[in-house]
């Protein structure tokens, strides 16, 4: 099939787009689009299917989402939204970006939405994050990278302050806040982090804050620090850095959430942490137990495999096909 992708993003263009060039399709992205680019890529591409996904710079802006439903409407082909921002933004940016573009179908990472899709008249279904080894393998270590431990992720201050109850906080007060305060440093990559002192008890020394990094690199360090914390926004599903830290051979410490042990078990693919002390207790002991960081790793590695972006390419076709979407 011809495959279609509305993304530019980084962190999207290389993750599912991919697991369908792995299934033999053949898939464009479309990069930045308007609506004579966008017309234009039809006409040449003739597309049998149109993925959308997330809240980033190809749907945000109305004209954008006027732009897609005009020319997805006018070439009848089927557009599939993949809903990456469930459940937090659900209402404030899913439901008004479906409602006024129409998708033919919607799958969601929030397996609690889909009856919310279905009973508005969308035809939906579940399917996860995952991870794609083009960008998240195990690596040689890099020495620019070489941290005892290391989170890669936004700080997301007012996101955290607009969301009191979000299960972030917890995630944050369990995993980061606990080795701060017992002057343990971490090295932070990602936005935000020198503004997260209300929310840590503690200001982040400046040294240990790195900003930014390219979505392409995020494995090097992965494969190189000794141990990663892997922040869980949810209680009943995962995040994407999760398959990513496991699939580049990371060794990983999280929350311990259900969804977690659904997926994966605690001490033998990866580490989960109950409350601050057994963050330090473990933090301590897998330091002093590299070998136990090894087998786990190598462990966890093993078990991503099968939430690699290919199955779940192949998951969502075979849904789609039931659903006589394709």
């Amino acid at each position: 099939m011809n495959i279609l992708f509305l993304e530019s993003h980084p962190m999207w263009i290389y993750g599912l787009p991919n697991g369908f060039r792995d299934l033999g399709h053949n898939v464009k992205i479309s990069g930045p689009i308007n609506r004579r680019k966008l017309t234009g890529i039809i006409k040449d591409f003739k597309p049998q299917l149109i993925f959308t996904m997330s809240w980033g710079e190809e749907n945000t802006a109305k004209w954008k989402q006027e732009c897609i439903k005009e020319c997805v409407l006018k070439a009848k082909v089927p557009h599939v939204y993949w809903a990456t921002e469930d459940p937090t933004h659900t209402d404030t940016f899913t439901l008004p970006y479906v409602r006024y573009v129409s998708p033919d179908f919607i799958f969601t990472i929030c397996a609690k939405r889909v009856k919310e899709y279905r009973s508005l008249g969308f035809k939906s279904d579940h399917c996860d994050f995952g991870y794609h080894r083009s960008v998240h393998r195990k690596v040689k270590p890099n020495p620019s990278y070489n941290h005892t431990i290391a989170v890669i992720a936004n700080g997301y201050p007012v996101k955290l302050k607009k969301y009191s109850k979000h299960y972030r906080h917890s995630s944050i007060k369990t995993l980061i806040s606990p080795l701060l305060k017992a002057g343990r440093r971490i090295d932070f990559y990602g936005t935000n982090w020198d503004k997260m002192k209300p929310f840590l008890g503690t200001r982040i020394p400046k040294e240990w804050i790195h900003g930014y990094l390219d979505y392409r690199n995020a494995n090097k360090v992965y494969s190189t620090s000794k141990i990663i914390l892997g922040l869980q926004n949810h209680p009943t599903q995962l995040t994407q850095r999760t398959y990513e830290v496991l699939g580049s051979g990371g060794f990983l410490i999280t929350s311990d959430t259900p969804e977690i042990r659904k997926h994966f078990k605690p001490g033998v693919h990866l580490v989960t942490s109950k409350s601050p002390a057994d963050t330090i207790r473990l933090v301590e002991h897998y330091l002093n137990n590299p070998r136990q960081r090894e087998q786990i790793a190598l462990a966890g590695q093993k078990a991503a495999a099968k939430h690699s972006y290919k199955h779940r390419a192949a998951y969502m076709l075979q849904v789609l096909k039931k659903n006589k979407i394709i």
